[in-house]
């Protein structure tokens, strides 16, 4: 089985009540040296903006670049940073953030970075904008890894992985 079955296999599974009832726990906390080029070729993600439509191109981007190799998690891999307004469209709901009162359609979101993390996108999200701004982890989506960092993980892509660095604007 390639590593794109394999994806296809475990978000199958992730339906499941009794797995996803284990999924719903805090995302995994990684250091620096467990994000890796596990792919031909390597992509970074920047996402720090707060506007839901640049954040959807983002996304729809993200599944063009996977297009052109066939959705192919062996040829590319791709990692999304967030970090500042970035994270908030990693959650599962804004009760009690900074962003609360915003009418960001949490769902439609939740389903599309779903979808995109089932050929191997990782989703990784600061934990110093985690801290700073008070946020609960137990409300980032279950697919989602905490780094750090989030600008720290983005320069160590770039020099020690070699990731290509992309920002949607």
């Amino acid at each position: 089985m390639d590593r794109r079955g394999f994806f296809k296999w475990i978000s199958l599974f992730a339906s499941v009540p009794l797995i996803n009832k284990f999924a719903q726990a805090s995302p995994q906390k990684l250091d620096m040296s467990q994000v890796k080029k596990d792919a031909e070729i390597g992509v970074v993600y920047h996402c720090d903006f707060p506007q839901e439509d640049r954040f959807r191109t983002m996304l729809r981007n993200i599944g063009n670049h996977l297009s052109v190799y066939d959705f192919n998690p062996m040829k590319i891999k791709i990692v999304v940073v967030a970090h500042g307004s970035g994270a908030k469209f990693f959650m599962k709901d804004l009760s009690g953030t900074p962003w609360e009162k915003e009418n960001i359609r949490v769902q439609e979101l939740y389903e599309e970075e779903k979808s995109l993390s089932t050929y191997g996108v990782d989703y990784l999200i600061c934990n110093i904008t985690l801290q700073r701004l008070r946020l609960d982890a137990n409300k980032l989506h279950e697919f989602t890894k905490i780094v750090p960092s989030g600008v720290g993980i983005i320069g160590h892509l770039q020099a020690v992985e070699r990731f290509a660095y992309i920002k949607v604007q």
